[in-house]
């Protein structure tokens, strides 16, 4: 039977309706697609960002144990906080001031003023409720839980290494933690040359 022209018109409407409809179908697909392409690259970005802000968020000092130990609030934890690449005397007895007057040939009542002189110096540069930023070298970490840091001052100075400078720290170094190994034994020989802090008393 011969197709009329409204019956042509009809078919002319029915195919561009599916065509439309195939159309809007597609846009909203693709729509849908680069809405959650965006949410996941959003996400992406945000968990980024989290993280970076995380790492710049300054941490509190809490107490001053020793001269190379500092209590810490690390990102809402309270951590013991270990200076990398120093060593301080012992300011009070126990097995390692033992070991080391032992080893030195000091006495050991001695090495713990020493030591007391030391945490004294520490304590004049950093106070409970002081601002600090850590820096971590490849180990975090030591055997007992301790985290592993150098230490940045509101100045701008690096803890370890003005405790070294003033001649209150030896050095204390234990791979993979070299990164500031050269800088601090320039510090260290700076105060043995010129006598300061502890070394004004050997």
């Amino acid at each position: 039977m011969p197709t009329t022209s409204a019956q042509g018109k009809e078919q002319s409407v029915s195919v561009k309706e599916v065509y439309m409809s195939r159309q809007i179908r597609e846009i909203g697909f693709k729509n849908i697609l680069l809405f959650f392409l965006f949410m996941a690259a959003a996400s992406i970005v945000f968990a980024f960002a989290g993280e970076s802000s995380g790492e710049e968020k300054a941490d509190v000092v809490l107490n001053v144990v020793d001269g190379d130990t500092l209590k810490i609030d690390h990102q809402g934890r309270i951590e013991n906080l270990r200076l990398i690449g120093i060593d301080t005397p012992e300011s009070r007895v126990n097995k390692k001031a033992q070991k080391d007057a032992a080893r030195k040939k000091e006495d050991l009542q001695k090495m713990i003023l020493l030591g007391r002189e030391a945490t004294r110096y520490v304590k004049s540069m950093v106070k409970p409720g002081d601002s600090i930023r850590v820096e971590f070298d490849r180990q975090i970490r030591d055997k007992y839980g301790r985290l592993l840091g150098y230490v940045y001052l509101t100045d701008g100075k690096m803890l370890n290494e003005e405790i070294v400078k003033a001649g209150y720290a030896s050095l204390l170094t234990y791979p993979p933690n070299v990164k500031y190994e050269q800088k601090f034994l320039r510090a260290y020989r700076e105060a043995r040359e010129n006598n300061r802090g502890l070394w004004s008393k050997y």
